[in-house]
């Protein structure tokens, strides 16, 4: 028995030392095109039609937001269509069309297209919206964005490269300061957003179409098959239909789009499960495809571990439930040689420094202040083992579930609040939010398991995971009780 636990965790450090060691790579080509930086400079000769699209669930907090800074986007107004794409319930509805209707009498091409079913989620409401879009080129902007002014100035002229399918901007984080749950998921996007798509893209691989702020070529949507709906990552899928049908995409790493990041515990856990989920099924759907392309040998590489790299989740939280077996088998000294190998899986730890390091100093003048946050961003993502195991066997087992949005409150400055607003939800405890708790507790077990047996060199690892499932645990609790309190209160 002590040799099966012991391999098992073994595999998993195994399966975590590959994902994790692939940030040496990513670093490799940063350091090799990290002077190549973006021509923004490009001018229209002429000015095509563009159909901006806005996909849009129940937003009655951001809606005014977003449809006023898109009617302000600098562009000739008689080449631009705006489709407000709404499957709202709520009083957004009503909010959307006096907005329209305002701006139509303002000689503004803008539509509210309001669907009852919402079939297809996004994806539905999008291809909808593409049955009577006008535009040789569609923007895409979520909600909770606020495109800049010169946007289709500045993306546009990239498409004068006819092979150029889709050009994706920079996402920025509105609130990034608001909050350790805004700080800590902007150092996450960052690792993305400045780093892993700016490197694939300049190495020649693939990158993905991130939902929002980006534009597409028309001809290439329908070329790739249009938006489908069986994955929770339809851009992903679409990203990948497409570059499999040889369309170039562009990332623009210097010019970004604003936007608002949850600002709540479980908004944010919901979009981390749509986000894992859609991904392992996306996987599921391409990389058969990729495999039997035409595409390069490293290429295929490169795309596996882009679509599967969510499958890490289940290992995290195998090899934390495995600690306390592991320190007790470790303590007999019978396995010494086993133990001595395994010290090298600590690289894999230092190549995701490096990677959200170089993440930092690329694009900001205090990383210093910011990459301070890596180790709790650490124990933050293992804190969501949990949450994110769940939605990679919901994946593997092909097991469907409703796109549950992320509710936006308009969260900008310090002084907003999201407590008392009505898309606030889980006014109970799940019982994942139980399953985090034990683990935590279960973690600083091993803590003082480990101290106990002078086992020093798995306190760290331990204490983050302890920290992590705790901070996960105790944000959704906290989340809880100060909505059930702001109920009370507004009842009184």
């Amino acid at each position: 028995m002590e040799k099966v636990i012991l391999f098992t965790y073994i595999g998993s450090l195994i399966i975590l030392f590959t994902y994790g060691s692939h940030g040496f790579i990513m670093i490799y080509y940063y350091l090799k095109h990290r002077n190549k930086r973006d021509d923004l400079t490009g001018v229209l000769s002429s000015f095509p039609l563009v159909t901006i699209q806005l996909p849009i669930y129940n937003e009655m907090y951001v809606i005014e937001r977003l449809i006023k800074t898109t009617c302000e986007i600098d562009y000739p107004i008689d080449k631009l269509e705006i489709q407000v794409l709404d499957d709202s319930t709520d009083e957004t509805v009503a909010i959307v069309d006096n907005i329209v209707k305002e701006y139509q009498l303002r000689g503004f091409d803008i539509q509210h297209i309001h669907r009852d079913d919402r079939s297809g989620y996004k994806a539905g409401a999008l291809k909808e919206g593409l049955k009577t879009a006008k535009g040789e080129f569609v923007a895409i902007f979520d909600a909770d964005f606020i495109p800049r002014k010169n946007f289709l100035m500045i993306v546009l002229p990239f498409f004068k490269d006819p092979n150029i399918g889709m050009v994706q901007t920079r996402w920025e984080h509105l609130n990034r300061a608001y909050s350790l749950v805004t700080q800590i998921q902007a150092l996450a996007l960052d690792g993305h957003f400045v780093l892993e798509q700016q490197v694939r893209n300049k190495a020649g691989y693939f990158i993905n179409f991130n939902g929002t702020s980006g534009i597409w070529r028309k001809a290439c949507i329908f070329d790739a098959g249009n938006w489908e709906a069986d994955t929770l990552t339809e851009d992903l899928d679409l990203s990948y239909r497409a570059q499999l049908r040889e369309w170039k995409f562009k990332y623009l790493t210097d010019f970004t789009t604003p936007s608002e990041v949850p600002s709540e515990i479980n908004s944010l856990k919901s979009q981390q499960f749509r986000w894992t989920k859609g991904a392992i099924e996306t996987a599921k759907k391409m990389l058969f495809r990729v495999w039997r392309s035409g595409i390069p040998f490293k290429t295929k590489i490169m795309c596996t571990f882009h679509l599967t790299n969510n499958i890490v989740f289940p290992f995290i939280l195998l090899a934390c439930l495995l600690n306390m077996p592991i320190v007790l088998i470790k303590n007999t000294g019978l396995y010494d040689t086993y133990f001595m190998f395994m010290s090298v899986f600590v690289l894999a730890f230092i190549a995701s420094f490096l990677f959200y390091l170089y993440s930092q100093k690329d694009v900001y003048e205090d990383w210093r202040s910011r990459i301070i946050l890596f180790p709790v961003f650490m124990a933050g993502s293992m804190g969501f083992a949990i949450n994110n195991t769940k939605a990679v066997f919901e994946a593997l087992i092909n097991k469907k579930s409703e796109f549950v949005r992320t509710p936006k409150y308009g969260i900008e400055g310090d002084t907003d609040k999201w407590h008392d607003k009505k898309y606030v939800h889980k006014k109970f405890v799940k019982f994942s939010v139980i399953l985090e708790s034990i683990v935590a507790l279960y973690s600083f077990a091993c803590v003082v398991v480990s101290v106990v047996t002078l086992q020093i060199s798995a306190i760290p690892f331990q204490l983050m995971f302890t920290f992590g499932f705790g901070l996960v645990a105790y944000l959704s609790i906290k989340h809880v009780i100060d909505t059930n309190k702001k109920v009370v209160e507004q009842a009184v």
